[in-house]
């Protein structure tokens, strides 16, 4: 099993990276994770006070189950990965199951930035993108397709995006084996590296980069 991280900043196209690798691997022989998922459950809190936590830090995530259910499919389990309801700025309480498949593409903003998850990645990649570019499309997938209002993505991304970015997500490039420039609409970068992923998944079983 070769595990795939993809990481960046939000906005900056890692969906439309991992659904190429994904179409060109064969959706059967991938399973998909978000970093997103495995949100910290913050439900104990009230809405207002979960909206003004920090979603962009490190901590905000249970990076330990994460690593753990990486550890288990690699065993050859399914697990039941969690839930995020972004509206509500909280864990859900359904799973989902998810069985290992050749290819497992983790993908978050954070993905290369804390080292015990990096140590666990086969092969690390970073998508980049222009800051104004990344904030059109964070405001159109907030406002279509989270329920989010335009002055609550707003106020979020100036308080806590803009500066974690800066913080956590830029730094984290350095870790990454290959960087795709200008996000999703790099068509010739994202072929190039689904080709990769498939070489290394058919041929290098044990790849591991350097974390």
């Amino acid at each position: 099993m070769l595990v795939v991280g993809i990481a960046g900043g939000s906005g900056a196209g890692k969906t439309t990276v991992a659904r190429s690798i994904a179409d060109k691997l064969g959706m059967e022989n991938v399973a998909y994770i978000s970093q997103d998922w495995y949100y910290l459950d913050q439900s104990h809190l009230p809405l207002e006070e979960r909206k003004k936590m920090n979603m962009d830090h490190p901590n905000a995530f249970d990076n330990q189950l994460l690593i753990e259910h990486l550890a288990q499919m690699r065993a050859g389990a399914v697990i039941e990965v969690p839930t995020y309801l972004y509206g509500q700025y909280t864990r859900g309480t359904a799973t989902n199951p998810l069985a290992p498949q050749a290819v497992v593409l983790l993908e978050g903003i954070l993905v290369l930035a804390t080292p015990e998850l990096r140590e666990v990645l086969d092969f690390k990649i970073f998508v980049d993108a222009d800051a104004d570019i990344r904030l059109i499309r964070r405001l159109k997938r907030d406002i279509e397709e989270r329920g989010i209002s335009f002055e609550d993505t707003i106020n979020r991304y100036l308080a806590t995006v803009r500066p974690a970015h800066e913080a956590f997500v830029e730094p984290s490039k350095r870790y990454a084996d290959i960087i795709v420039p200008r996000g999703g609409e790099n068509d010739i970068a994202t072929l190039l590296l689904a080709d990769l992923v498939e070489h290394y998944a058919v041929h290098k079983p044990n790849h591991r980069s350097n974390p």
